[in-house]
């Protein structure tokens, strides 16, 4: 998405994360639950559909990086606003957005991450 108008709205959407309107170009990443569940029933409808999401997303995001490219998962959006402001048909919904850019500034690493001993659990 490049239209400064809708990116304006994503923007909104996301409570005002004002970096949607900076990046260049948004990608919305969206999901037809419908078209899960006519396969997979419920399952699909409501896990696999938004796992190949997620794979998509992670997946736009490690190409971004590798292209050298600054991007990020926004999750937290009003997702009945996203839809709106795209115009989308009622059979999809919006589950990610990517803003994509060239990073104004070089990203500092971040250290409020929990340690991994605290989210990975062995099994022996």
């Amino acid at each position: 998405m490049r239209n400064v108008r809708v990116k304006a709205s994503l923007c909104e959407a996301a409570w005002n994360q004002g970096f949607i309107t900076e990046a260049p170009l948004v990608i919305v990443v969206c999901v037809e639950p419908e078209r899960s569940a006519s396969t997979y029933g419920t399952r699909g409808r409501n896990l696999y559909c938004l796992q190949d999401t997620a794979g998509a997303t992670m997946s736009i995001l490690l190409m971004a990086t590798a292209l050298g490219l600054g991007s990020c998962w926004v999750g937290a959006f009003d997702e009945e606003r996203v839809a709106r402001g795209l115009d989308l048909p009622p059979n999809l919904r919006p589950i990610a957005m990517v803003p994509l850019g060239y990073a104004a500034e070089a990203d500092e690493a971040r250290t409020d991450r929990r340690p991994l001993s605290e989210v990975i659990s062995r099994i022996d």
